[in-house]
C-alpha cells in the first residue's frame, strides 16, 4: 500500500437537508469544535480513513453552516460560502448534501457549488425515505447530467457510507455548466467563482436575482428528466395533519406549553438523583483525602478549593446532557422548527426570534445549558441579547434563597384562603425575571447595531423519529465544550474564593487559626468550633473585603455579614445558605429551619431585628438581578468568545440590581 493521502473535505447543504448527521455519521466521535477566526459561529471539524484503490486516505472534513445558496443573508451563510472560496482553507472536494424528499429546493445550492468548479460529490440524503415515500431518481442520469458522482446515503442507518468514501477518493470537476454566460452581469467576470467573490464583498441584488432565475430553468429540465414523483406524499400528508394542530393559532401554544412542561419536569425530576449523587461522591471523596493526608495547606487546598471547584464542573453535566438531549429529540423529530415557527412572531417586537423559546424557558433550571442552547440562533445579534438576558431569569439556584428569606418574612399561612403567601411571592420573582429579561432585550434592540438583516426562514420538516446515535454524539460534545471550556475558568475562580475565605494577613486571624487547632485537639463542642470559624471568616481577606463595601451596601440595607455572602455566592447563589449559616454560627448547616431561626433572632447594633421585610426583599431583588454564578460567566465568555459581553453583561446585572435593592429597602423600610 502505498503512503497516505492527506485531503480535507467540506460538507455543504441546505439547513435540515441532513449534513450533520452525515458528519456525524462519518466521523463519529472524531470530533473538535473550535470558531470561525473573528466572529461567534462555532467551526465543527472531524476526521475519518478509509481505503481506496490500494490507498489509505486520510480525511479531515469540515461541516459548514447550513446555507440555501452562495449569495448569502446571514453570518452563518457569509462564512461557509468565505470557507469554501478561501485559498487558505484549501478545500480538496466538496460533498453538497442535498435532500432526496425535497431535490427541487435543494439544486440552487448543488448548480451553483459546480460552477465553482470545485472537486465535488452530491450525496442524496435521507434516500430511505425517498423509498418510502415512492419518490423515484435515475441515480445514474442525474450523475451523469451534473458530471459528478450522486451517492444516495441514509446517515441514520449508515446506508451508503462506503459508497460515499470511493466516490470522495474519485471526486472530478464537472464539465457542466449552470450558470448563463452570455448575461452581461456575469460575463464580465473570469468564471463563476470570480462572479460570487464579488457578490461577498459588493452585493448585486439584480445580477444574482436573474442567475437564479437561469438557473432555475436548467434544474426543472434536469429534474424533469431524472425525477419522478409519487401522485401523493403520504409522509408529508400525515405532517400535514400533525401540523394543524401543532402550528394552530391556539392549540399550537397549548401543545408547545405541554411539551415544554413535560421535559423541563423531566429534566428537574431526572437530573436530581444524579446531581446529589455527584455531590456526595464529592464530599465523600472529601472527607476520605482529608483523613489521609496529613492536616495542612496542602489538605485544605485539596479538599476545600480543587474538589469543589471540579464537583461545581460536574454537578451541571446531568442538567446539560438532559437539555440537549431533549433539544435534539425536538430538533431530529421537526418539533422544534414549529415551536420557533409559532413563537417568532410574539418574540420578534424584543428583539429576538422563534428560536429563542427554548434557552428562555430552560434558563429557568440553569442558564448554563440555556446559553449554550442560543447557538441554534443564526442571527448573531439576537443571538446576543438572547445570552444577554439569560441569566435575568430566575434559575434552580436561585430558589434555596429565595425560599429561604421568603421563608424569613411570611408564615406558612394562605392568602384568601387558599393561596399560600410564599407561592404567591415566588411567583412574582419568577414573572418579575422574564418581565425585565424581555424589556432588557427590547432596549439592546434599539441599541445594538446589527451587521446582518434578521431574517427568520425555516423550513417545517416532515415528522421523523429521531436517531439516538446522532443525538448521542451531539450531547457527548456539548458536554466536552463546556467541561473543557468554562470548566477551566469555574476550577479557577473556586480556588481564588477558597484563598481568599481561609486566609487572612491580620495576627487576630492567625490567632483564630491556632485557638481552632486548640479546640479541635481538645475535641470541643462542635458550637464552640463553629463560632470561631465564624471569626475566622470575618478577619479573613474575603472578610475584610465585607467590611471595605459595607459603606457601599449599607444604603440597601445590608451590613458586613451580608457582605461576605455575597461575595463568597459569587461561586454559586446557593452558596449564600451555607455561608450564612457559618456566619451566624448556626451549628445545624444542614437545616434551613435551623438557619432561618438563627436569622430571624439577628439583631442589628440598636438591638431592631436585622432582617425586616424591607431587608429581606432588598436581598431577593439583589439575587434576582445580580450575575452571582462564575458557571454563567464562564459560559458566556466560552459561548461569546469576548470579555467584552461579560463585562457588560455584569456590570448591567450589577446596577440593577444595586438600584432594584436600594428602592425597595427605601419604599418598605
Amino acid at each position: 500500500m502505498s503512503s497516505p493521502l492527506h485531503i480535507k473535505v467540506a460538507l455543504i447543504g441546505n439547513p435540515n437537508a441532513g449534513k450533520s448527521t452525515l458528519f456525524n455519521a462519518l466521523t463519529g466521535l472524531n470530533q473538535k469544535t473550535g470558531n470561525y477566526t473573528g466572529v461567534t459561529v462555532d467551526r465543527y471539524e472531524g476526521s475519518m480513513s478509509f481505503e481506496a484503490n490500494n490507498t489509505l486516505i486520510k480525511c479531515n472534513i469540515i461541516d459548514l453552516p447550513g446555507v440555501y445558496s452562495l449569495f448569502p443573508k446571514s453570518q452563518d451563510e457569509e462564512i461557509a460560502c468565505k470557507t469554501l472560496l478561501h485559498p487558505d482553507e484549501a478545500i480538496d472536494v466538496v460533498v453538497i448534501v442535498a435532500d432526496s424528499t425535497n431535490l427541487r429546493r435543494n439544486m440552487l445550492l448543488v448548480s451553483q457549488v459546480l460552477d465553482l468548479k470545485m472537486k465535488a460529490v452530491v450525496a442524496l440524503s435521507m434516500s430511505d425515505e425517498a423509498a418510502a415515500q415512492k419518490i423515484n431518481i435515475d441515480v445514474k442520469g442525474f450523475s451523469e447530467s451534473l458530471g459528478v458522482p450522486v451517492v444516495p446515503v441514509d446517515s441514520r442507518h449508515h446506508t451508503g457510507m462506503h459508497a460515499l468514501q470511493q466516490a470522495i477518493a474519485s471526486a472530478t470537476v464537472t464539465k457542466a455548466v449552470f450558470h448563463d454566460l452570455g448575461d452581461a452581469n456575469i460575463r464580465q467576470f473570469a468564471d463563476y467563482r470570480a462572479f460570487v467573490k464579488a457578490a461577498l464583498t459588493k452585493p448585486n441584488a439584480k445580477a444574482e436575482n436573474r442567475d437564479k432565475l437561469y438557473r432555475h430553468q436548467v434544474i426543472n429540465y434536469v429534474l424533469n428528466k431524472h425525477l419522478q414523483l409519487p401522485a401523493e406524499l403520504s409522509r408529508k400528508q400525515i405532517t400535514a395533519t400533525i401540523d394543524s394542530v401543532t402550528t394552530h393559532r391556539i392549540w399550537g401554544y397549548v401543545v408547545l406549553l405541554a411539551v415544554l412542561f413535560f421535559v423541563f419536569q423531566f429534566i428537574f425530576m431526572v437530573s436530581e438523583a444524579p446531581m446529589n449523587f455527584i455531590e456526595s461522591a464529592f464530599l465523600s471523596l472529601g472527607e476520605t483525602i482529608q483523613a489521609s493526608l496529613p492536616k495542612g495547606p496542602l489538605s485544605e487546598l485539596v479538599v476545600n478549593g480543587i474538589l469543589p471547584g471540579i464537583s461545581g464542573v460536574l454537578m451541571f453535566i446531568p442538567q446539560i446532557a438532559f437539555l440537549f438531549l431533549f433539544i435534539g429529540f425536538l430538533e431530529d423529530s421537526g418539533y422544534m422548527a414549529r415551536a420557533s415557527f409559532i413563537m417568532d412572531r410574539m418574540l420578534r417586537p424584543f428583539g429576538l426570534n422563534g428560536r429563542s423559546v427554548i434557552p428562555l424557558i430552560s434558563g429557568t433550571a440553569c442558564a448554563v445549558p440555556s446559553i449554550m442552547a442560543t447557538r441554534s440562533i443564526s442571527n448573531v445579534r439576537e443571538r446576543m441579547i438572547t445570552i444577554f438576558i439569560l441569566p435575568l431569569i430566575s434559575c434552580s439556584a436561585r430558589l434555596p434563597v429565595y425560599t429561604l428569606l421568603l421563608s424569613v418574612m411570611y408564615p406558612p399561612q394562605h392568602v384568601f384562603g387558599f393561596f399560600n403567601a410564599r407561592g404567591i411571592a415566588l411567583f412574582v420573582l419568577y414573572l418579575l425575571g422574564f418581565v425585565v429579561s424581555l424589556a432588557t432585550a427590547w432596549v439592546l434592540k434599539k441599541t445594538v447595531k446589527a451587521k446582518e438583516n434578521s431574517f427568520f426562514v425555516m423550513e417545517l420538516p416532515v415528522y421523523r423519529w429521531p436517531q439516538g446515535r446522532s443525538i448521542g454524539i451531539m450531547v457527548v460534545n456539548k458536554v466536552k465544550v463546556f467541561v473543557k471550556e468554562a470548566g477551566v475558568i469555574i476550577l479557577a475562580i473556586s480556588i481564588v474564593l477558597w484563598f481568599l475565605s481561609t486566609h487572612g494577613a491580620s495576627e487576630k486571624y492567625e490567632a483564630l487559626v491556632m485557638q481552632e487547632q486548640t479546640l479541635t485537639a481538645q475535641v470541643a463542642p462542635d458550637s464552640l468550633i463553629q463560632q470561631v470559624v465564624a471569626q475566622q471568616l470575618e478577619h479573613s481577606y474575603i472578610g475584610t473585603l465585607g467590611h471595605v463595601i459595607e459603606p457601599a451596601i449599607r444604603p440597601l440595607g445590608f451590613d458586613w455579614k451580608i457582605g461576605v455572602a455575597l461575595l463568597t455566592s459569587f461561586a454559586a447563589r446557593e452558596v449564600f445558605v451555607g455561608t450564612m449559616s457559618t456566619i451566624y454560627r448556626s451549628g445545624d448547616t444542614e437545616s434551613e429551619e435551623g438557619i432561618r431561626q438563627t436569622i430571624v433572632s439577628e439583631k442589628d447594633e440598636y438591638g431592631r431585628p436585622r432582617y425586616t421585610a424591607a431587608v429581606c426583599w432588598s436581598l431577593l431583588l439583589f439575587y434576582a438581578f445580580a450575575l452571582q454564578c462564575m458557571s454563567t460567566v464562564a459560559v458566556v465568555k466560552r459561548e461569546t468568545k469576548s470579555w467584552k459581553w461579560v463585562i457588560a453583561q455584569f456590570v448591567f446585572m450589577g446596577a440593577l440590581a444595586y438600584f432594584s435593592a436600594f428602592i425597595a429597602f427605601g419604599v418598605l423600610s
